[in-house]
């Protein structure tokens, strides 16, 4: 399994001497110091953070302007930080709705579809919803496939903001060379420190290196370049091998590579600041509101409140014949205000980013199936842009999984067609699914009646049921049994005048 272009690192070495006189190393320290502080990879970062739910609204404070017309931070003011996360809510909405369920390979060849089901199974369905959700995130995460401990064929995952791409074209379908920098704990005799570290991931292997102010330094653990591939020979001895092609697997949200934070950061700030607004409002009580005295200097001001926050009232008498008194501006929180606005912002943030309100009013009562379409339409079409990406990629993986089979098995499926089909979770009605099923009997094949019916999850197993099924009935029936012998005695019969 040798690369077929090795001529690829050679085209990269004439495009850093066009420019300055750079080494391949310090292009790449270059390169890696300007996209580590980058806008896009900030970006990135920042959709992981709000997916976790560290808000820029947990570092807010309470301010004031001071005596000098400037904003100061105050202390005695409710300062409630509330993280509403909406955002990730809808990101796992649109990684469930797509990946969720199994995904069904489909080919003329059943050995084929079996083998590629079985090494694409439940572990690769996890590390690939796991990367949905990072490309949501980042606008694009990546697969990597390697062998595990048992010598199969697996896939990690990395996330958008590790990985440094050096594309071959400008439509980003051809990968070149690519950096992946990640964080690593080491210890220092009995101290612990955590460095950088970058994996090279060339055509002719991958080779580690620290990265220290904007350096690459050799790894002393992993001093040379690494095959992609080790197998043991029959001598005992190790040999290296290396992909035909990088095995770095793009999987995108969307062609432009953006990030879903893009689009719902602002509106999602926004709904954090108004319900922790309301409940600040709800909690400035007459102890903490503000407070206008009259004829009243005997205290100041901090002694006054203090006390006041203390007894929770005041003496307050006559002075020179006038009357004396407190009055307080009463703060008075308007719920419904505030919950039409939440409202309205909540809606917002569903429609730009693109998902659907499982509570929506078209869920009432007993909804047909077209309201429910009409729900999903929003999801549904940004699910379809992302499978785009995502069939793409697939034929990448699948190229791997192609290599692997004919290695290990002898057998090629390279010219095999097989069709990915992403099962989509989507709401139906049950009720008026099975009536269109019974109504399409006689007029369709009934493999096409059983693959839409509610009920199945595998078309194929459950028609191979109804044929068992079928013939257990028609072997149990004792008409069927009696006319057989019938038919049979009259035969004998035939023979006998013969």
């Amino acid at each position: 399994m040798l690369f077929k272009r090795p001529i690829e690192q050679e085209l990269l070495n004439m495009r850093i001497k066009a420019g300055r006189p750079l080494t391949t190393l310090q292009f790449y320290g270059r390169e890696l110091t300007d996209w580590e502080t980058s806008p896009a990879r900030k970006e990135m970062l920042e959709g992981d953070r709000y997916y976790m739910g560290e808000h820029d609204i947990l570092s807010r404070k309470r301010q004031i302007i001071g005596a000098d017309g400037k904003l100061e931070e105050v202390d005695n003011l409710p300062n409630n930080r509330i993280v509403d996360n909406q955002y990730a809510k809808h990101v796992d909405q649109k990684a469930n709705y797509l990946l969720g369920k199994p995904i069904t390979y489909k080919s003329e060849n059943k050995e084929y579809a079996k083998a590629v089901t079985e090494i694409l199974g439940k572990k690769f369905m996890r590390t690939l919803r796991n990367a949905g959700t990072d490309s949501f995130n980042c606008g694009i995460s990546w697969l990597y496939p390697y062998f595990d401990k048992t010598g199969k064929l697996a896939f990690k995952y990395f996330p958008g903001y590790e990985i440094l791409p050096f594309w071959f074209d400008t439509a980003h379908t051809e990968l070149d060379v690519a950096l992946r920098l990640y964080l690593v704990e080491i210890y220092y005799g009995e101290q612990r420190k955590v460095v950088k570290k970058v994996d090279v991931f060339e055509s002719d292997g991958v080779t580690t290196y620290f990265f220290e102010s904007g350096t690459l330094i050799p790894d002393p653990d992993a001093p040379t370049k690494r095959s992609y591939v080790t197998a043991v020979g029959k001598d005992g001895k190790e040999k290296g091998f290396n992909w035909e092609r990088l095995p770095l697997i793009p999987i995108k949200y969307n062609a432009k590579e953006i990030p879903l934070i893009r689009r719902g950061r602002s509106l999602q700030d926004a709904i954090n600041l108004l319900e922790s607004n309301f409940v600040n409002g709800m909690e400035e009580d007459t102890r903490t509101t503000v407070l206008v005295l009259k004829n009243y200097d005997g205290q100041d001001l901090g002694e006054f409140r203090r006390n006041l926050a203390t007894y929770g009232a005041i003496k307050v008498r006559s002075v020179e014949g006038k009357d004396g008194g407190v009055d307080s501006l009463q703060i008075t929180v308007n719920s419904e205000n505030y919950k039409t606005i939440l409202e309205l912002l909540k809606k917002a943030l569903i429609e730009n980013l693109r998902s659907y309100d499982a509570k929506d009013d078209r869920l009432s009562g007993n909804p047909n199936q077209m309201n429910i379409q009409s729900m999903y339409s929003d999801i549904d079409l940004d699910a379809t842009m992302m499978e785009t990406e995502l069939q793409a990629a697939f034929e990448d993986i699948l190229w791997f999984v192609n290599t692997v089979l004919a290695n290990s098995g002898g057998k090629s499926y390279g010219e095999e067609p097989i069709e990915v089909i992403f099962n989509r979770d989507m709401l139906i009605n049950e009720t008026e699914a099975i009536e269109n099923c019974s109504k399409s009997a006689g007029i369709i094949s009934d493999e096409t009646i059983i693959s839409q019916h509610p009920w199945v999850s595998d078309p194929t197993a459950e028609i191979e049921r109804v044929k068992s099924q079928k013939s257990e009935e028609t072997q149990n029936d004792p008409y069927r049994s009696a006319f057989e012998a019938s038919a049979k005695q009259r035969n004998g019969q035939v023979e006998n005048e013969e």
